[in-house]
């Protein structure tokens, strides 16, 4: 038995999920969201928790199980308490604006790169003196919110000997030694 697919999702106050055969929509505070699934795969609700079901044991169908129980489970938090992520701009001359739904980056190339973001995304810049430059995103979808978070990092990944680039908050990198001088 998969173990996550095992595990019921707890259903919060203000979360309502509608479950058909091959559709799972689940509505809260923070928006809705829509999850097309395997047929095969059954959601059953019972009460305040929500339980994935499988049919048989083989493999695809084990493997299903707790992919849909995790997307259930992520769309749920996602309704009710919302995802954020943080990324931070370490470089000389890099910044961030926000115009609207459009990001604008100067990340050290000849040209300032824009971007439009999604509108379920909801995303704010700082740029406080001493630190560096922050973009901060948040959204219900936590598919939409880590490919947008992707894609914006591999506009300027960051190098592993000044650290330079776009990185995560709290993202630890890994630090190659330079150039050291021979010894004759």
């Amino acid at each position: 038995m998969s173990r996550i697919g095992k595990l019921p999702v707890t259903i919060p106050a203000g979360v309502e999920i509608n479950a058909k055969p091959g559709k799972v929509t689940v509505k809260g505070k923070k928006g809705t969201l829509i999850q097309d699934m395997n047929p095969e795969i059954t959601v059953q609700i019972d009460g305040a928790e929500l339980l994935v079901v499988r049919p048989t044991d083989q493999k695809r169908h084990r493997a299903l199980h707790g992919l849909y129980r995790a997307l259930i489970a992520n769309m749920v938090k996602g309704v009710s308490e919302g995802y954020k992520t943080e990324q931070e701009l370490v470089g000389v001359g890099y910044r961030a604006n926000m115009k609207g739904q459009l990001l604008e980056l100067s990340l050290g190339y000849s040209h300032n790169i824009i971007l439009e973001l999604p509108v379920e995304i909801k995303a704010t810049t700082t740029a406080e003196k001493g630190s560096n430059p922050k973009i901060i995103m948040e959204c219900a979808d936590k598919q939409l919110l880590g490919m947008v978070a992707a894609k914006i990092r591999s506009l300027r990944k960051p190098e592993p000997y000044k650290g330079k680039g776009i990185k995560f908050s709290g993202e630890i990198l890994r630090r190659k030694a330079g150039k050291s001088a021979s010894k004759k």
